[in-house]
């Protein structure tokens, strides 16, 4: 059951901000908590949701000098980000662009953070490569295809449904991959006339014999989601000659340092595009947190196009 609580939050320490929430991004992970497959890693609330938020620093703790009291700050945190305030490392928070509002904010940290994550820091995209990205009218999705357009890469996006997938292509999206029967391989080779440098991978195990045929020589797989299962056989033989590579990421549980050095690259190579007009969060609606509930059926029902934000 999903409810509108009360719980106390401590002050900041060292190295650390606390902030007052003004919106936070729903996200599947959210989803997954509430069914109980996705728990809250230790030391943090298992039982208040949201992996990133939006607000103005409210609280300074020792020895951080890069915030001040007021300051507009978004992240990702590890839980809890639903909360009316927030405790956060203050080298892991990022300035909020002076073109978003804070509620339009709270749409930027996880989507656009993962997709640069996986696409150039894991999967090395660079420009004039390919990037197949599943799921592409989610919020990951949809930050991967203008992430893709600056950096003068193309794009293909699979979706089992036609119209989100026109809605993408107005986004940038190069190559539309309609997968209702869960195939897209042939029709990438057809569309792009190559195989994927990059595969952006939200599903996992349904698709993993697809992936290995979808990618060109020295493709590189990147799996950020398991919604199509955990387990999955393939042909090591279809892997070799290509000199492929699958790597698994997760922003969650990683080290505060990695979080932090993620922040540094993500400030310095694409936080500046979303004040040019580069970037921009989609929005699929911005609701109130007293309709949390009714936000995570409608996301469980895949009727979203983008992120929905809770704002307080």
């Amino acid at each position: 059951m999903l409810e509108v609580g009360d719980l106390e939050v401590r002050d900041a320490g060292v190295g650390e901000i606390r902030v007052a929430v003004a919106a936070a991004g729903l996200n599947r992970a959210d989803t997954l908590q509430r069914r109980g497959f996705y728990p809250a890693p230790p030391g943090v609330a298992p039982d208040v949701p949201g992996l990133e938020f939006a607000g103005e620093v409210e609280q300074v703790g020792a020895g951080v000098t890069e915030w001040k009291v007021g300051d507009r700050v978004m992240g990702i945190v590890p839980g809890a980000g639903m909360a009316t305030h927030v405790v956060t490392p203050a080298r892991e928070a990022l300035r909020v662009p002076q073109s978003l509002s804070l509620s339009d904010a709270a749409a930027v940290p996880e989507a656009f953070l993962t997709a640069y994550d996986a696409l150039f820091e894991l999967g090395g995209l660079r420009q004039g490569e390919l990037a197949l990205i599943h799921s592409v009218a989610s919020g990951v999705g949809t930050a991967a295809i203008q992430l893709c357009r600056a950096a003068g890469a193309r794009s293909a996006g699979t979706s089992r449904t036609a119209d989100k997938l026109a809605r993408c292509t107005e986004l940038g999206l190069d190559y539309a991959l309609h997968t209702s029967d869960a195939t897209f391989a042939q029709e990438l080779t057809r569309l792009a006339g190559s195989g994927a440098d990059v595969v952006l991978d939200t599903v996992g195990a349904a698709y993993l014999n697809e992936n290995i045929k979808a990618l060109a020589t020295r493709g590189r797989v990147v799996v950020i989601g398991l919604l199509g299962g955990v387990k999955g056989e393939f042909n090591l033989g279809a892997l070799l000659p290509k000199r492929a590579r699958i790597e698994g990421s997760v922003l969650r549980s990683r080290a505060p340092e990695e979080k932090a050095a993620l922040a540094q690259a993500f400030t310095k190579h694409i936080l500046g595009g979303f004040d040019t007009g580069a970037y921009k969060p989609v929005i699929d609606a911005t609701l109130p947190m007293t309709e949390i509930a009714a936000a995570h059926a409608r996301m469980d029902r895949n009727e979203t196009f983008g992120k929905l934000v809770m704002a307080w």
